[in-house]
């Protein structure tokens, strides 16, 4: 499930071209402070000023340090020789008439400004599709391990480039390939040394069946049962081994009665149901032997455990169906209700049990799972064990 912080957390891309507009940014800043104190700071040079009245006499003559005013122009303070002082202004000088047209750009140091912002937003721009460039193959690489983590080991990722994100999906499609290929030759040897364990089971059964002298009914019994036991035990693997596959094809999907499928079950093992009066029925989409299946295990795994009652309850939870399956059993332990579902795991000491090869409950989860749901353990408020079927209903 994707997190909050995951939805609004910025793309790398966009983290990187931020960073590069930052930096930018702060360098047009800084630089034009510096222009800007460096203007203000900079003096102009002494210039000697001559003050003549109408007679054209000198009446006052000094080298001034000229102060400049903005907006005004430059001013000279000029002492004259009665020891008064006057102020001289020479206003800012007049566009010349080609720029009496011009907006852009100003003249001083808002120009110089002006010049550095067309300088960073060209950097901007420039920078956006090279960095785009760069982290759309992070991101496809991305996408495709986290569809791989999902599952979906046949996904692979592109190879374009020659730089390090390149190497890195190649490595990804090299690695990737070898775990599937590892997991098809397992899969396929645990499919072939179950199918191949059907052959000697049936020359043991015929074998029983036509041995002399007769056995014992006890000896009978316990091989026969241990015959049962492993015919399960094939039987599960095989099952667990198509599931995990998941091109395989294990059936038609189409709705399936969940109410009558839980009520057959339900007679079967002689359990009681529970199902609301206003839903009569409960409409799931799968394949039903499947469902059959993860019904069947789940009844038969409280029927073992339980001493009292085994009760079974189908309700509508919104655009899900959800069964209950609640023995009195001696219950789970919550730090265990994950691992029982984990191919062959038994509690402490159920290994003693009869019955039971430690693959239903993991094959209830693979099921679920294969019909869009979960399967998960709880407690029973009445003491005991509740498992948890959630199926996604038929849409109408």
């Amino acid at each position: 499930m994707t997190s909050w912080n995951t939805r609004w957390r910025f793309p790398l891309y966009l983290r990187i071209w931020l960073a590069v507009i930052v930096a930018v940014g702060v360098l047009t800043v800084a630089f034009g402070w510096l222009m800007r104190q460096s203007w203000e700071q900079q003096q102009p040079p002494p210039r000697e000023v001559v003050i003549r009245n109408e007679r054209d006499d000198v009446i006052g003559q000094a080298m001034v340090q000229p102060n400049r005013v903005r907006g005004q122009g430059v001013e000279f303070d000029v002492p004259l020789n009665d020891g008064r002082t006057i102020t001289v202004q020479l206003p800012p000088r007049p566009r010349p008439a080609a720029d009496a047209g011009r907006w852009w750009p100003p003249r001083g140091p808002s120009g110089f400004l002006w010049m550095l912002g067309v300088v960073a937003l060209a950097v901007a721009l420039g920078a956006y599709p090279v960095v785009r460039r760069l982290t759309v193959r992070l991101e496809d690489l991305r996408r495709g391990v986290e569809r791989w983590g999902e599952g979906d080991l046949s996904v692979r990722v592109s190879e374009q480039g020659r730089d390090e994100v390149a190497f890195l999906a190649r490595r990804f499609n090299h690695a990737a390939q070898r775990v599937e290929n590892l997991l098809k030759a397992n899969k396929s040897l645990l499919a072939n040394a179950s199918h191949e364990l059907r052959s000697p089971l049936a020359r043991i059964r015929m074998g029983l069946e036509l041995m002399d002298p007769e056995p014992s009914p006890r000896t009978r019994d316990e091989i026969t049962r241990n015959i049962a036991e492993l015919d399960q035990l094939v039987d599960e693997i095989l099952l667990a081994s198509r599931l995990d596959a998941r091109e395989s094809d294990l059936g038609t999907v189409e709705p399936v009665d969940l109410t009558g499928l839980a009520a057959e079950e339900s007679a079967r093992a002689g359990a009681d149901l529970e199902a609301e009066a206003s839903q009569h029925t409960l409409v799931v989409e799968g394949v039903a032997k499947l469902l059959r299946r993860a019904l069947r295990n789940l009844l038969e795994n409280a029927r073992r455990y339980s001493s009292g009652p085994v009760t079974v309850s189908i309700v509508r939870r919104g655009a899900h169906a959800v069964v209950r399956v609640c023995d009195q059993g001696p219950g789970v332990p919550s730090a265990e209700r994950e691992r029982i579902f984990e191919p062959f795991y038994r509690l402490r000491g159920a290994s003693e049990r009869e019955g039971g090869v430690g693959l239903g409950l993991a094959l209830v989860r693979s099921i679920a799972q294969r019909h869009h749901g979960t399967a998960h353990c709880e407690d029973n408020p009445g003491g005991g064990a509740c498992f948890v079927l959630t199926l996604p209903c038929h849409q109408t």
